[in-house]
């Protein structure tokens, strides 16, 4: 018997990014000492309290039944309390919160519950290939929006057509950004709302390194915006804040009409957050941000590393704002996937080739800081000794 997939599945785009892990471990195969700087997985442990608080929930027989469907109240009323500390947001706890299984999963459910075949979906390139997977698994057409370093990796919403915008349901935004690492102004996301208003176009705001901002300047929460949470919603994760990767739990906020609309797709996909996860996040967002403000001191000072080491090879290499990215021009004109092939022979350094984002991520290399400061000087110590 032939097995036939389903259209939608069809229509997946290709797993660029698995092809540069297959690279990477076929020179760790072969023996060699590869830097991998070219994937987004936190390098650093989760807060050794996270840990204790989801072991004491592990031990609780209470957590291992079924948790609620849409997630413990206790865990949606601590998202709330820590979005007000943090960004002056008010959410209610029951209509404005929806817990996801990571933020991954919110981002590819949101183009489900709001998308036809043939609506439009406004997508940003560069941008984080997921959001493609949505939009194809719903039937929905990507259009894509430009980010170029003259316009500070913005959308320029002014050149999108008419005939474009009559048909967009959907628009996509990611700041801190991944891949460019450009962060958005206050300005900037009023006029979001006010452009998503008048063409009727939700937004959909991929806050996931919403804590990381450098030089002393704290990334803006979409929904800090007033009008913000009547055209749109903003997916967080704990995954970068708290090194929490692999436990898969974000949070989608805001507009409570569309937080409506994932509940109802994710009570057909799961049965709930594990509970003992849902406590130990609960714990992270209630205790001390301390571990936040060193974690991100780290990545700064890992940034300003990797930058000075760059610049001082004679690269054009700007500082991030923000996120735990850089985005690198390639200084020798080669196309990022040759760039990057090159490098990865050798210097036996991983980059992500900025193409595998989006068309317009041509010409630049994603670089991650999720290496401890001596592996990044030696990384920069290999591309000086091949000439680069």
């Amino acid at each position: 018997m032939i097995v036939q997939p389903a259209d939608r599945l069809r229509r997946l785009p290709e797993q660029f990014f698995s092809a540069l892990v297959r690279k990477a471990n076929a020179y760790i195969a072969e023996g060699y000492d590869v830097i991998n700087l070219g994937q987004g997985n936190p390098d650093l442990p989760t807060p050794s309290h996270i840990v204790e608080s989801m072991r004491e929930a592990v031990l609780d027989p209470v957590t291992h039944r079924y948790s609620p469907f849409s997630g413990l109240p206790e865990l949606k009323e601590a998202i709330a309390d820590w979005y007000k500390r943090e960004f002056d947001v008010d959410l209610d706890p029951a209509s404005e919160v929806a817990i996801l299984f990571g933020g991954k999963v919110g981002l590819v459910e949101i183009s489900q519950c709001l998308l036809n075949k043939g609506d439009v979906c406004l997508v940003p390139d560069p941008g984080y290939p997921d959001y493609w997977s949505g939009v194809a698994m719903s039937g929905g057409e990507m259009v894509m929006m430009p980010l170029l370093r003259e316009n500070r990796f913005l959308p320029d919403y002014s050149i999108i057509p008419e005939n474009v915008l009559r048909r967009a349901k959907l628009m996509f935004l990611n700041y801190p950004n991944n891949p460019t690492a450009a962060t958005a102004n206050e300005q900037f996301f009023r006029d979001t709302v006010d452009f998503a208003a008048r063409h009727g176009i939700v937004v959909a705001h991929d806050f996931a390194y919403g804590a990381i901002g450098f030089d002393g300047e704290k990334p803006v929460s979409f929904l800090q915006i007033p009008g913000a949470k009547e055209v749109g919603v903003e997916f967080y994760t704990m995954s970068k804040t708290y090194n929490m990767a692999g436990w898969r739990v974000g949070f989608a906020l805001g507009n409570r009409d569309v937080i409506s609309l994932i509940n109802l797709v994710q009570d057909h996909f799961y049965v709930s957050l594990f509970a003992a996860i849902q406590r130990a996040s609960i714990t992270a967002l209630r205790s001390s941000q301390d571990c936040v403000r060193e974690l991100v001191a780290v990545y700064e000072s890992r940034r300003d590393v990797l930058v000075d080491g760059l610049r001082d090879l004679g690269w054009d290499c700007p500082a991030p704002k923000g996120s735990f990215f850089t985005w690198v021009p390639i200084p020798n004109g080669m196309g990022s996937v040759e760039f990057a092939d090159y490098v990865l022979d050798k210097a036996h350094v991983v980059m992500a080739p900025g193409i595998g984002f989006g068309k317009s991520g041509e010409g630049y290399v994603r670089v991650g800081l999720l290496a401890p400061e001596d592996r990044l000087r030696e990384a920069v110590e290999r591309l000086g000794r091949i000439g680069l």
